[in-house]
């Protein structure tokens, strides 16, 4: 080599703020660090040390790209345009690839994904490309930051995993492990398969049944321990009561004959007819009320996280059993 020969140097690995070398960039960013145009062209091309994972978002090494690097350069190409608006959350990972961010054994690992489902508002100007499938929503629910990154909700990632899965066995897996892992609860879960539109299909309805009747076996366990743990008397379990030679007043949870208390747990989950549910629910209860039986509304969630708060509000029932006119007397039979 001629040494007049001018020997042109290898640019530099661009650096964060924060010292620490940056893995990936949009092109709002390198224009902004003041990268020529014509140095990101040339570096993304082949045989370029860079490299072009989705339209205007760039890996900034040669190497093969992690799964994280993925997540990010999905997240980069959702909010290119823009970040998040002035009211709300922005774009965050949905659908599998958040399962799989919130340890969901029957998710597939992040390496075996071949997309990203990214949530974004509705009027976002965005079409899916590559490996980023671009999910909108009217609504965006707040995220839970999970590796450093804006994650769906579990009941929204499922609900977003679900639209785009057929086989019911999957399906089922997802809406189990939800629940039974005690990710949320069935009614919050069903409501966004029903936001979604989903319980028309054949195997997503089949799934939520099997779903219900876990969810409600739960809570029932669940009261069981909450009976057992904070030392409450043994009440009858799931019991129907009547009125001597009379009408069918309804099937409780637990009842306490002597001080006329009943529990009923609210695992109704939100379908179409809900509103038909709720009133009959709600006319069960006044007649009960107006026989001078105490009713008292537990739902999954308050047991699950406040069960000794709950356990204080049955006592307190049992103990003013005392001071109420006495109850009409109601024939109980098995459920």
């Amino acid at each position: 080599m001629n040494q007049n020969t001018p020997i042109t140097p290898r640019p530099r690995p661009l650096s964060s703020p924060a010292g620490r070398t940056q893995r990936l960039a949009s092109t709002a960013q390198l224009r902004a660090m003041g990268v020529p145009a014509a140095e990101v062209a040339g570096r993304a091309a082949a045989g370029g040390d860079w490299q072009q994972l989705l339209p205007g978002v760039f890996l900034l090494h040669a190497g093969a790209p992690t799964s994280d690097d993925r997540l990010r350069a999905a997240l980069l190409y959702a909010r290119r345009d823009g970040e998040a608006p002035p009211h709300g959350p922005g774009a965050m990972i949905t659908g599998l690839a958040a399962l799989a961010l919130h340890g969901f054994s029957s998710a597939p690992p992040l390496t075996a994904l071949e997309r990203i489902d990214v949530l974004v508002g509705r009027t976002r100007r965005l079409r899916s490309t590559g490996f980023a499938r671009v999910v909108r929503t009217p609504e965006s629910p707040e995220p839970v930051e999970l590796t450093g990154l804006p994650v769906a909700p579990v009941a929204r990632a499922v609900a977003d995993a679900v639209s785009g899965l057929q086989d019911a066995e999957t399906v089922r897996r997802l809406l189990t492990e939800a629940v039974r892992g005690g990710h949320c609860e069935p009614p919050v879960l069903v409501r966004e398969l029903s936001r979604a539109r989903l319980l028309t299909r054949p195997h997503v309805v089949d799934a939520v049944d099997s779903l219900l009747v876990e969810g409600r076996a739960l809570s029932e366990e669940r009261l069981y321990e909450m009976v057992r743990d904070f030392s409450l008397p043994d009440p009858l379990w799931n019991v129907d009561l009547r009125l001597p030679g009379g009408p069918h007043l309804g099937g409780v949870d637990a009842y306490w004959p002597d001080q006329a208390v009943a529990v009923e747990l609210d695992t109704r989950a939100p379908r179409q007819d809900e509103d038909a549910l709720w009133s009959e629910y709600t006319r069960k209860r006044e007649h009960l009320e107006r026989l001078g039986i105490t009713v008292v509304h537990l739902t999954p969630r308050k047991l699950r996280e406040a069960m000794d708060q709950q356990a204080t509000v049955v006592r307190t029932a049992l103990m003013a059993a005392s001071e109420r006119q006495p109850a009409a007397y109601v024939v109980v039979l098995p459920r």
